[in-house]
């Protein structure tokens, strides 16, 4: 595949048999790799399992777990189990996480995310790689029973930029989410610090992109605004923040504006600029063309990410219309 493309779904969408079905039709339009986020609900490692029983050649990823959710060895037994029962098609996807999942859900502090996630990509990969743990002052550390039948690649989600610079030092790829394509190189000038840190190789730039895409174009925008109001409005400062340090600030606070109050997803007009930036949205046409100018913008794999909760004539639309395999048949 010239180009690979990725889908991946959202801790939102908690329909099972809905995130299975995504995953064996990508398979069949020919996506590069399905990656499912853990949040409050289903587990990632358990549903991955499940979809690589139910495909043969789809790469499987975490995207992403976060790193207060596990112990660095449970997260390593996990990856190493995934690799072997999907034949070498996993990448585990690592992120810090936020403070509502964090304190929320793990009972864990929230506090120095990036050395935190640092400090966890660091023993995940020594374990995969046999080495020994980094025991309490005492014990000795113990390597893995099993080691992984092939290397598995970590991926670093990171926005921030200590994380970004983290992903160059330590990660296979960087992952950021819900950010603007004309501030890509800007965003990624801490990966390559921290890869020239480290003397390797820049890793890859894998952006997840939100979806809005139907043959209905007011849909279509809906959805849009949904992706931006949502994630600027409920999800924490750190995309409103990132965008900022982008030279978005405007547009946001325009966003911000517009819902005073939770629940709402607004995007007033003088900040629809913002959906061409952050959004694979429209009708199939102009959705592609927006993803050609990801391409052309220097991403190396994007994920596609669904909208959760939608109908699933909506997200095999989805699919079919950025499918690799344009004209891979009709929706089944």
């Amino acid at each position: 595949m010239d180009r690979p493309l990725a889908v991946g779904m959202t801790p939102l969408e908690t329909r099972r048999e809905v995130l299975l079905h995504v995953a064996t039709r990508a398979e069949e339009l020919g996506f590069s790799r399905v990656s499912l986020a853990e949040g409050w609900g289903h587990d990632a490692f358990v549903l991955l399992t499940e979809m690589a029983l139910r495909t043969s050649r789809i790469g499987l990823a975490t995207g992403v777990v976060n790193v207060l959710g596990r112990s660095p060895a449970q997260l390593a037994m996990a990856a190493a189990t995934l690799d072997e029962v999907s034949g070498g098609r996993f990448r585990l996807g690592l992120g810090a996480g936020s403070p509502a999942l964090a304190e929320g859900l793990h009972g864990r502090p929230f506090r120095e995310p990036a050395a935190v996630l640092g400090r966890t990509v660091r023993e995940v990969r020594r374990l995969l790689d046999g080495e020994r743990a980094q025991p309490l002052p005492g014990a000795r550390g113990l390597r893995l029973a099993t080691r992984p039948p092939h290397r598995v690649p970590i991926d670093v989600a990171a926005l921030g930029t200590a994380s970004t610079r983290l992903a160059g030092e330590l990660g296979d790829a960087w992952s950021p989410f819900l950010v603007p394509r004309s501030g890509l190189k800007a965003a990624a000038a801490p990966l390559e610090e921290g890869a020239a840190v480290s003397g390797r190789l820049r890793p890859a730039v894998n952006p997840g992109l939100p979806a809005a895409i139907s043959d209905d174009p007011a849909h279509a925008h809906e959805i849009a605004a949904w992706w931006v109001g949502f994630y600027l409005t409920s999800m924490g400062p750190l995309y409103a923040s990132t965008l900022r340090r982008l030279g978005l600030g405007g547009l946001v606070d325009d966003v911000l504006a517009a819902n005073p109050a939770p629940g709402t997803t607004v995007v007033p007009d003088s900040a629809g600029a913002l959906l061409d930036e952050l959004v694979l949205w429209g009708e199939p046409a102009a959705a592609r063309a927006l993803l050609a100018q990801w391409y052309e913008a220097g991403v190396d794999e994007p994920t596609i990410v669904l909208p959760p909760g939608r109908p699933l004539d909506e997200l095999d639309l989805i699919l079919e219309s950025t499918s690799p395999l344009i004209g891979a048949g009709p929706r089944g």
